[in-house]
């Protein structure tokens, strides 16, 4: 899927990997053993944000799509791009220097 904000055309990767797709994300963490009040709190606090009229709008203004949810939805989406991006390396053939 192409952010709304580009023009409609082929993508460059799109036209040599059939099935290509990728997107960049940004989140909000915290240390592993933060309490789980402050946890709650922070992510009620981001999900008030970004259920915010305006701050759609501001956002939407630089091609972004939000997507609110809960820690463990964002663990489990984290957990999934870990896979995804594993399976890219190993195919790559990439190593570490």
């Amino acid at each position: 899927m192409s952010a709304e904000i580009l023009a409609p055309g082929p993508s460059c990767m799109g036209d040599f990997v059939p099935g290509y797709e990728t997107s960049a994300w940004a989140g909000v963490g915290a240390p592993k053993n933060t309490p789980a009040d402050i946890v709650d709190r922070l992510n009620k606090e981001i999900n008030a944000v970004l259920a915010d009229s305006k701050s759609k709008a501001r956002l939407a203004d630089f091609g972004a799509s939000l997507l609110a949810g809960s820690p463990a939805d964002f663990g489990r989406f984290l957990a999934d791009e870990v896979e995804k991006w594993a399976k890219v390396v190993k195919f790559s053939g990439a190593k570490p220097d």
